[in-house]
């Protein structure tokens, strides 16, 4: 963020900082796929970072993609702007509006039986290996199949995918430089994937974090509706209310918990 400002000014340093925010408060659901899946798969901790290396090689091109496509709508079709609105209000009512839920069975998560129709996968894991040489029972023959390991990282760049619908549009309503949305994504995403296990523990005792997100999202997508009116918002503006927001969801967690405690 720093770096931005030296070389491209102040604003784009505010813009940077909003949207690095934006992004790492719409990734914490990542973490919380991340422990499942991991959970699931019974993956080693060793290799789990791995995963975790190769899945933000794979999100960052799939980003950098998304990032383009979006860019172009935008530039070329401005309405396109009160569809990302529409994305990120209907993200806020629906976060706002659900109810607590009990921890997702991932044997029926749609993104694992896809990817585990796709792939032949092996009964174990190899080491640290994608793909590991099996016995066929009929044939006798080596074969080359799968591990769990190759599976899991296809689940966790598939997940990405999903989380990027809310995360790019919300992003673009603080910014359409490409280079500023880009970095944001991906810096916020390094930081969160890194030190995933201890934020997603600490996370989950921010029980007013999701709101506060969702009033982030509400936020952007209203700002981008007044934006397309005439009516301009200031970056300086939306980093004040993004932080005030956010800050104010974990401050409250932390009295709740601070209150319970000494009950």
């Amino acid at each position: 963020g720093l770096g931005v400002g030296a070389t491209l000014g102040a604003e784009k340093a505010e813009e940077y900082f909003s949207g690095y925010l934006l992004e790492q408060s719409l990734s914490v659901d990542n973490l919380f796929v991340f422990v499942l899946v991991f959970d699931y798969f019974k993956v080693p901790m060793k290799q789990q970072q791995k995963v975790l290396s190769y899945g933000i090689g794979g999100a960052m091109a799939m980003r950098a993609a998304m990032i383009v496509a979006g860019y172009e709508a935008v530039t070329n079709f401005k309405p396109v702007l009160l569809v990302f609105a529409g994305v990120l209000i209907f993200s806020s009512y629906k976060l706002i509006t659900e109810e607590e839920e009990e921890e997702e069975d991932m044997s029926e998560n749609a993104i694992v039986k896809f990817c585990s129709n796709v792939l032949p996968v092996s009964d174990g894991y190899d080491g640290d290996n994608f793909f590991t040489s099996v016995k066929d029972e009929k044939t006798g023959e080596m074969i080359k199949m799968a591990t769990p390991l190759l599976l899991c990282l296809c689940v966790i760049e598939l997940s990405d995918v999903v989380f990027a619908v809310d995360s790019i549009p919300a992003v673009f309503g603080v910014t359409q430089d490409p280079f500023i949305v880009y970095s944001s994504n991906i810096f916020a995403i390094l930081g969160l994937r890194s030190l995933f296990a201890f934020v997603a523990v600490m996370v989950a005792e921010l029980e007013y974090l999701q709101t506060a997100v969702a009033a982030v999202l509400g936020f952007v997508g209203c700002k981008m509706v007044a934006g397309f009116g005439g009516l301009e918002i200031s970056t300086e503006a939306s980093l004040a209310v993004v932080v005030g927001m956010l800050g104010a969801g974990v401050a409250l967690s932390l009295r709740k918990k601070e209150d319970e405690e000494e009950a």
